[in-house]
């Protein structure tokens, strides 16, 4: 998709780090990726004995080296998961991780007896505590432009979408986590000649952080003068998607839908949840619906294409990180430990229900929207500009690259498309 790009190399930046201690060249990046590919390609054939061998070769790669090593650590890591758990029939790789013996000292590597594979404890995910995964989601906030942009350039959508002088507003915004798109966005509406009463139904599955949240923006919003109500809505953990039937609604509203990484998460073995979700979406008549999603398909049905496509995606983002950010960033360590290896761990490791990291194209998620009902609103110059500026002034890498396809936008770190935002009514 930003196959036209420059192809600004990040690969100068990160030798010129002068703290790096590791430099693998070019041909030695391929061949590990060869090596991790074969070894799926193993695991999928059910070549467990010949894939734990080849698993073997790998197992040195650390979690502190350059963004070649710490990629191939999370991957051999996630592959050697799935062979045990294959191995051993169990039917969640939750099941294994919590067997695992795990030290506390979060950012101390160790061995696993059963694969002799490096681990840093910091990445089981059933280990991870939510205080943990919470800050490590504040902190991908802040050292990577992803969310950032696409709450900037949804945020820019719903203004748009909603006349001026529009009197109250409801926002639906599945999973809102901490709520950090909200603020820049309510002092928008303060700023109008007569700002309108504005209603944020926030959906999570943690009551206590959707109070906190609520808090934080009910405190927000009084400093700006800005008349405000927050309402919890607690959802099941399958994503059921008749939840979307139990917002309430006001006849004087204008009703803006807001899904951030989210209508993955509805997707199962089939798109019959995320269909329905989308027709009590559309039922509910919103005047915009803000979608932002992965730019990668994690969700092939067979594990050998899965695989391949995740470590391309991820090989890209690792990249990134190694360039922008010094070598011995703690910050980047967890979100690359924390957020992003979960993520791998979930999409190499687990299978069926148990598989929730459904990432697809956009592409996909057009034809399913279109289907509902929905069509696609162009996204502005001004939101263009907007973020734009955004890369300038935070992210100055010339690696990030932004592009419009189809009235929609891509950020992608040299020429791959890493995420998508989208508008729809």
């Amino acid at each position: 998709m930003l196959g036209s790009l420059n192809n600004s190399s990040s690969s100068q930046d990160a030798e010129e780090a002068p703290d790096l201690q590791y430099h693998r060249p070019q041909s030695q990046a391929i061949h590990m990726r060869q090596l991790l590919i074969s070894c799926a390609e193993l695991v999928s054939q059910s070549d467990f004995s010949s894939a734990h061998r080849l698993i073997s070769l790998c197992s040195n790669a650390s979690p502190y080296g350059d963004s070649t090593e710490r990629l191939v650590h999370q991957f051999t890591k996630a592959l050697s998961v799935r062979i045990s758990r294959l191995r051993s029939n169990l039917g969640s790789h939750h099941q294994l991780l919590s067997m695992m013996n795990i030290n506390n000292d979060p950012f101390r590597p160790q061995v696993t007896a059963a694969s002799n594979v490096l681990i840093s404890p910091i990445t089981a995910t059933t280990i991870n505590t939510d205080d943990q995964i919470q800050s490590c989601y504040l902190s991908l906030n802040q050292i990577t432009p992803f969310i950032r942009f696409s709450h900037l350039t949804a945020n820019q959508a719903i203004l748009e979408a909603i006349q001026v002088g529009q009197q109250a507003i409801h926002i639906l915004d599945f999973d809102i986590m901490h709520g950090v798109q909200w603020p820049p966005l309510m002092q928008s509406l303060a700023e109008r000649s007569n700002p309108p009463m504005l209603r944020i139904t926030g959906t999570g599955q943690d009551l206590n952080l959707l109070h906190r949240t609520g808090d934080r923006l009910s405190k927000f919003a009084q400093s700006l003068g800005l008349r405000f109500q927050f309402h919890p809505l607690l959802l099941p953990n399958n994503h059921d998607p008749a939840a979307a039937s139990n917002v309430a609604l006001h006849p004087d509203e204008a009703l803006a839908v807001n899904c951030i990484m989210y209508l993955h998460r509805v997707l199962k073995d089939d798109s019959r949840d995320l269909r329905l979700f989308l027709h009590k979406i559309k039922a509910l008549n919103p005047v915009v619906v803000t979608v932002a999603e992965r730019e990668a398909n994690h969700n092939h049905a067979l594990f050998l294409q899965r695989f391949v496509e995740a470590l391309d995606h991820y090989t890209a983002i690792f990249d990134s990180l190694e360039a922008t950010l010094p070598p011995n960033s703690r910050e980047r360590l967890a979100v690359e430990q924390i957020w992003f290896g979960k993520e791998i761990m979930d999409i190499v490791s687990a299978e069926g229900e148990n598989r929730r990291e459904r990432h697809e194209r956009l592409e996909t998620w057009e034809v399913m929207l279109r289907s509902s009902g929905f069509y696609n609103v162009p996204l502005s110059p001004f939101a263009l500009s907007q973020a734009k500026l955004l890369l300038r002034l935070h992210y100055p890498s010339e690696g990030y690259q932004l592009q419009i396809v189809n009235n929609s936008f891509f950020l992608g770190w040299q020429n791959r498309a890493l995420f998508s935002v989208s508008s729809w009514r």
